[in-house]
């Protein structure tokens, strides 16, 4: 069994609950705490070891953290597991139930992108760049454009494909790839969301590209950040 049955007994020992049969009431005292939603966020493209989780979050203790850890884990979002070899190391990984808040932490980006607060040249993780291209990808995205990316983010490697219409990302090498972006994510950020061309991002040293720069622009002009009216 994945998850543990968090039981009202518990409410006891937990601070802050609201008490209320609500799912968004319960959804708040699951992941409502600080910082707990972006550890889930770190953890949607696969096991992250503490101290990478960490060094993605600026501003973020090795004692929260580890409360945040044993909570998400004790409400069955989040399990310990082993490394294999070379490795070696515990890690953390989502529960196919963690797993399931893809959608909504989706949902939550596209929506407040179109705050005026939003600001893209912000600190941005490696993880939360590359899950912000799935999340604001144009969903009408011919079906037939099917490029093989890859991606060098601070060091990380990335791989990413059109499937279906939905871009699926891994960490993996991306040598091969047609295309392979390479820079820091706030950089990439303003590539993918200004709306200068891919071409004088190259000029002016915010990202570098090897192979198809042609076929480069075509995928960047898949992205854009939503605008929405108060009318």
């Amino acid at each position: 069994m994945e998850s543990q049955k968090i039981t009202t007994s518990d409410f006891s020992k937990m601070r802050r609950w609201y008490r209320d049969a609500c799912g968004t009431a319960l959804a708040m005292d699951l992941i409502g705490e600080r910082w707990a939603l972006l550890i889930v966020r770190e953890l949607l493209l696969g096991p992250r070891r503490f101290g990478e989780i960490r060094s993605a979050l600026d501003g973020l203790s090795a004692n929260i953290l580890t409360q945040r850890l044993e909570g998400l884990e004790k409400a069955g979002i989040l399990r310990r597991r082993a490394l294999p070899s070379p490795a070696n190391a515990q890690a953390y990984e989502l529960t196919k139930w963690g797993r399931a808040l893809e959608e909504p932490i989706f949902a939550l980006s596209r929506w407040a992108a179109g705050s005026p607060a939003h600001d893209v040249t912000m600190p941005l993780s490696n993880t939360a760049f590359m899950l912000s291209l799935r999340t604001m990808m144009d969903r009408k995205v011919d079906t037939a454009f099917a490029p093989d990316i890859g991606f060098r983010i601070g060091g990380e490697p990335f791989r990413a494909q059109i499937v279906g219409g939905l871009l699926e990302i891994e960490r993996r090498d991306p040598d091969g790839a047609e295309v392979i972006f390479a820079g820091e994510p706030t950089k990439l950020a303003a590539t993918f969301y200004g709306r200068a061309l891919l071409a004088e991002s190259m000029r002016e040293g915010r990202v570098s590209v090897t192979g198809d720069s042609v076929l480069g622009q075509r995928f960047v002009d898949l992205f854009g950040l939503p605008v929405f009216s108060n009318d």
